[in-house]
């Protein structure tokens, strides 16, 4: 049963005043299945092509005139720990700018363009770069930690612990301690405070909401299908081309796209086996990739004569319990949002929602729709309303895309941005959810030049 929660909104930017925020354009290299296409490539070196991508996308934009960069990440390298600064002085952003990188799991890059966004609505910038990246195929692996107390407490006696006669010194050394101080440690992919991971998550949420494997294994397949479609249409035009040392040919499109149902249906569950309902096929998969996009105020993008596509217009961030409502944040953020704005679900003509698991977004859409959840969990009278599936992700999501965890947030802002233009809309909300509990909420309008 899940437990009665509160909504709280943790921070709430972009609206606190009157100067416009506009989103001139998004790049991102295409995203693929860690250790394939990009095995070898440092992230820094993955968000460095965003960047440098988005500002030759848009020459008229001088790198000495960017005010900020921030960008997300979630795996963070010691040797890049601000990845963000790294990556904006490889790509060519002059010395003054200041940049600095934030993390909070999947919405690492909803930060980035929240921080950036309420720099300019408060007359602090009038040109950021917001981006995010994140590569699964390069990790850092640790030796365990008392291990590392060993050597920081006895380093300096061990000189040179590099080559074999400093290994042999290391181990001289390490006579008579513990067996537990051999081995490595791997990133956690669980969640610290409870120790259970977001796939077992995922499977109990369904269960409790009642979405079935088939359920899941069919909105995959949706995802899949639809995103294949739009990046045959040439719909997805954030992707830009990369070149991949070793490689003849450059990574053009998104490389985990592949609607395969019958292959879906035939997977065993990844979580609670042998009879739990999440896979990888209806789970998003580790991924490689980095995004960037150009914010500015309205004024500056209009004396630039630079592109117009969206106005950001607000950005809300929950905390739920991250035990029983780990993956529903989508649900109360949604719910947040149109109601700081008066608005029903009605009201919004696109919707995108990060599909960190099939049965997490199915899920999130039954609470929203359900008059018991929304009465006992959110405090309403009646429920929020049913997302209608022709309005969500129409051009695929994080399980067929991927979600390189620190890029996507950019990405669901393009998406929305560009498919309000497509769509003819013009209003757009995005929800995504994120490890501890967390989620964000955007709205998002079209521009009326675009």
């Amino acid at each position: 049963m899940l437990s009665k929660l509160a909504t709280r909104s943790l921070s709430s930017t972009a609206a606190v005043s009157s100067r416009p925020v506009v989103l001139v354009d998004a790049a991102r290299t295409p995203f693929v299945r860690s250790n394939q296409e990009y095995d070898g490539i440092w992230a820094y070196d993955l968000q460095r092509e965003a960047i440098s991508g988005l500002l030759k996308r848009n020459p008229k934009v001088d790198p000495a005139k960017i005010d900020r960069v921030v960008c997300g990440t979630v795996i963070q390298d010691v040797s890049t720990s601000n990845i963000s600064r790294e990556a904006a002085l490889a790509a060519g952003i002059p010395t003054n700018v200041p940049c600095n990188t934030v993390t909070l799991a999947c919405i690492s890059s909803n930060v980035a363009m929240s921080d950036c966004a309420a720099d300019i609505a408060n007359g602090n910038a009038d040109l950021c770069i917001a981006g995010g990246v994140d590569v699964m195929s390069d990790v850092p692996i640790r030796w365990p930690r008392k291990t590392r107390s060993w050597l920081l407490k006895h380093g300096q006696k061990v000189k040179g612990l590099g080559g074999k006669r400093g290994l042999f010194a290391a181990l001289n050394h390490w006579k008579g301690s513990k067996l537990s101080m051999i081995g490595v440690e791997a990133p956690a992919v669980s969640e610290f405070s409870t120790g259970e991971t977001m796939g077992h998550s995922a499977d109990r949420l369904c269960a409790a909401f009642g979405v079935s494997r088939q359920d899941q294994d069919e909105f995959a397949f949706r995802s899949h299908t639809l995103a294949e479609k739009a990046t045959k249409e040439g719909k997805l035009k954030d992707v830009l081309k990369v070149f991949v040392p070793g490689r003849e040919l450059p990574v053009t499109r998104d490389m985990g796209v592949k609607p395969d149902l019958k292959k879906s249906q035939s997977l065993k569950a990844a979580f609670v086996k042998p009879h739990g309902t999440v896979t990888a096929a209806n789970a998003s998969y580790l991924t490689d990739g980095a995004s960037a996009c150009l914010l500015a105020s309205e004024e500056k993008a209009k004396e630039l004569g630079l592109p117009m596509i969206s106005y950001l217009k607000d950005s809300i961030y929950v905390a739920q319990d991250p035990v029983d409502e780990l993956l529903l944040g989508p649900a109360y953020a949604i719910k947040a949002m149109l109601e700081k704005h008066n608005m029903t679900i009605d009201d919004v003509d696109v919707f995108e929602m990060h599909e960190a698991f099939a049965g997490q977004v199915l899920s999130c859409r039954k609470a929203l729709a359900s008059d018991k959840f929304c009465q006992e969990k959110m405090g309403l009278k009646k429920a929020v309303g049913l997302i209608p599936m022709e309005k969500l992700n129409l051009w695929g999501g994080s399980v067929s895309i991927g979600h390189p965890f620190g890029a996507t947030g950019v990405r669901l802002a393009s998406h929305a941005s560009h498919r309000l233009k497509e769509e003819n809309g013009k209003v757009a909300v995005i929800a995504a959810c994120a490890a501890g509990g967390h989620a964000y909420g955007g709205l998002v309008t079209r521009h009326p030049s675009y």
